[in-house]
Order: C-alpha cells, then sequence, then structure tokens
C-alpha cells in the first residue's frame, strides 16, 4: 500500500488522469428522455414554501433566544437556530448552487449566497469545488470535497461534531482569500475571471464578522456573536452527520455512484433540514432533479440501485466498523451488493478503483 495523496496537485491526480478518471464516463440508470425531463422540471412553489419556514423559524427562534437571554431558558432555541443556522445552510447553499431549488435563477443565487456566509463556503470557490466533486466523485487526487479520508483521522472527524476543525478551516480560508489568495487546490479549479469576485466577497463578510465582533465587544455580550458566527461551530453537528454518510467507507476511483455513494432513509426533520440529500446516490445520478424530486426519483429507479441503508443509525452501524477497520487497512471499503433487478456494474468504467471487498 502507498499513502494516499488526497492534494489535487499531486501524484495520485496525475494518476487519475492517466488512468482515465478524470472528467470520466459515469455509470447512468437509464430512464426515458421524457420522463427524465419531466422528473428535472423545476418549480418556484416547494422551494418558497420550504424557504419560508426555513428563514421564519430562524427568525422566531433567535428572536427568542433574544428575548429570554441571557437566562438559560434560551438555550434550547438557540440550539434550534444553531442547527438551521449552521447545518440547514450547507444544504441550501448546495442546492441552489446546483440551480435547481428554484426556477427563477435570482431566487437561487440570493438563497445561494446568504447559505454560503452561514456556512462560511466562499459562493464562488465552492461553485467550482462542487462543479469538480460531482465531475470526479471521491476520485482521489481530482475530487476537492472528500470529507472521510483513508487512513481516517477518527479525532478529527469527531470533532467536526461541535464545528471544530471543519469551521476554523472555513473561517481562515475567509481571510486567506480576502487577501487575495488562493490554496493550491483552488487554483486548480478555480477560474481566474472569478477570482476577483472571490476575494471582494470575502472581504465584505471580514467586514461583517468585525462587525459583529465590535458589537459583542460594546455590549460587553457574546450574544450578537449567537446570532452571527457561534451556531457555525455549535450547530453543525448535523450536517457533519449526515455530511458523512454520503461518502464514508465506501469505494474510492471507481465510475459508478451506486458503488461510492449512499442513501439513507431518515426522518421528515432530517429531511427538512438536509433538503432530501440523504438520496444521495439518486442525487450524484442526476444532479439537475430537483431536491423535491428526489424522493420520486429515488422510487423509479430503486430497483437498480443497492438497498438503501434504513436509519441514520444503521447506516453508521455499518460506517463505523468500516472506518474502524481502514485504520489498519486503508484499502478496506465497504462493497456494496447491487439486487438481482439492477444492471451489473461495467468494468470497462472501473479502472483498477476496487481492490478488497468487504467481508
Amino acid at each position: 500500500m502507498t499513502k494516499r495523496d488526497y492534494s489535487l496537485t499531486g501524484e495520485d491526480g496525475r494518476r487519475a488522469v492517466e488512468r482515465g478518471l478524470a472528467a470520466a464516463e459515469w455509470y447512468h440508470t437509464d430512464i426515458p428522455r421524457k420522463e427524465m425531463k419531466a422528473l428535472m422540471k423545476r418549480e418556484d412553489g416547494p422551494a418558497l414554501r420550504d424557504t419560508a419556514i426555513y428563514y421564519g423559524a430562524m427568525i422566531v427562534l433567535a428572536a427568542i433566544g433574544i428575548w429570554l437571554w441571557p437566562s438559560w431558558w434560551s438555550a434550547p432555541f438557540w440550539l434550534a437556530y444553531g442547527v438551521l443556522y449552521g447545518s440547514a445552510s450547507d444544504s441550501r447553499w448546495h442546492e441552489c448552487g446546483h440551480g435547481t431549488a428554484f426556477k427563477t435563477r435570482w431566487m437561487n443565487n440570493v438563497v445561494y449566497h446568504i447559505a454560503c456566509f452561514m456556512i462560511v463556503r466562499n459562493p464562488y470557490v465552492w461553485r467550482y469545488s462542487h462543479a469538480r466533486h460531482h465531475t470526479d466523485t471521491i476520485i482521489v487526487g481530482r475530487d476537492p470535497e472528500i470529507s472521510v479520508m483513508r487512513p481516517p483521522d477518527l479525532f478529527k472527524l469527531l470533532l467536526n461534531f461541535v464545528g471544530g476543525l471543519d469551521a476554523w478551516h472555513s473561517w481562515r480560508r475567509m481571510l486567506v482569500n480576502a487577501t487575495g489568495h488562493f490554496s493550491d487546490d483552488e487554483l486548480t479549479y478555480l477560474p481566474e475571471v472569478e477570482r476577483p469576485k472571490a476575494v471582494l466577497t470575502a472581504r465584505i463578510w471580514v467586514a461583517i464578522y468585525a462587525a459583529t465582533i465590535a458589537l459583542a465587544v460594546a455590549m460587553g455580550s457574546i450574544l450578537p456573536l449567537m446570532v452571527i458566527g457561534l451556531p457555525r461551530l455549535y450547530g453543525a453537528w448535523h450536517f457533519i452527520m449526515t455530511g458523512y454518510l454520503q461518502h464514508a467507507g465506501l469505494a474510492e476511483n471507481v465510475l459508478d455512484h451506486r458503488l461510492n455513494s449512499r442513501t439513507v432513509y431518515m426522518n421528515p426533520i432530517s429531511r427538512f433540514i438536509y433538503w432530501n440529500m440523504n438520496y444521495h446516490i439518486e442525487h450524484h445520478m442526476f444532479p439537475m432533479v430537483p431536491y423535491h424530486r428526489l424522493p420520486e426519483l429515488h422510487d423509479r429507479i430503486k430497483d437498480d440501485l443497492p438497498a438503501p441503508n434504513t436509519s441514520i443509525v444503521q447506516a453508521y452501524r455499518e460506517v463505523w466498523p468500516a472506518l474502524k477497520r481502514q485504520l489498519r487497512y486503508d484499502d478496506y471499503f465497504i462493497q456494496r451488493n447491487l439486487p438481482s433487478t439492477a444492471k451489473p456494474y461495467r468494468a470497462d468504467l472501473e479502472a483498477d478503483g476496487l481492490a478488497m471487498p468487504a467481508e
């Protein structure tokens, strides 16, 4: 075994290009064109409803939290506000970044930029980062959004549940971008024409944070930071919990989303927070299908997919042992079993991605 290089400028990235894994052909379940067009149809209604509920709930929760401050009675309201701020914003930038949540383009853009600020994802950098993630999903050295690497660092993964490293990394990137600089990885996918916009956005964000901190100092209270900033730490646990399940423990360097992505049945509250991204194989296969049509897409193609995990708890019962085993054998992964009704995995698309089947 050789140590994997997950950077986008290293040897694994070069090898991925040589092996034809970069910007490659991916397997898709066959769906008639007319049916696919209907599934991809965009609407404003569902996203307007869900966005009104989302931001309305945030306003109400923050107002109650401020009213009860500094009593401990405010804590439940801040905890709920934090999940909407620090977790639900992750799915909102994601869906609006795809341009599929709303039919109206400016609505997608407005929610996208607000959600990016809340989750601290530079909207210009992450638009291209996420495009690369979809083009080269879990291809080592090509995908900038692999959250669980091999061998896994379990301490860091657990620390992220309280917003630890991920939030601090996001704020650090914000400050670096505000100085006009980008990481070597960012430079591999961010077009030069977009860089001034990314810098300006980062500087505006720094100004907002500076004003919030100044207000907190003037008030002698962290209350302003409970509204802006701190929820990115204490409210991140849900998006970390669901985010790890997307790909953790599954195959790398394969060209079939059925093998490197995971669909998990979730409760209605988590699905609202997550905006149906629990249907993750379906989303990666057909990223232009709006979030509110993903359950329908799942029902349409489930006979061609591995059996979904039945709950978040059941999914972690699968993932956790796999991560522990990867500490000793980092070539290990969970091999997904396709049902008899599914089309077989196309080995001609594989290169040499599969190496060690699960037991």
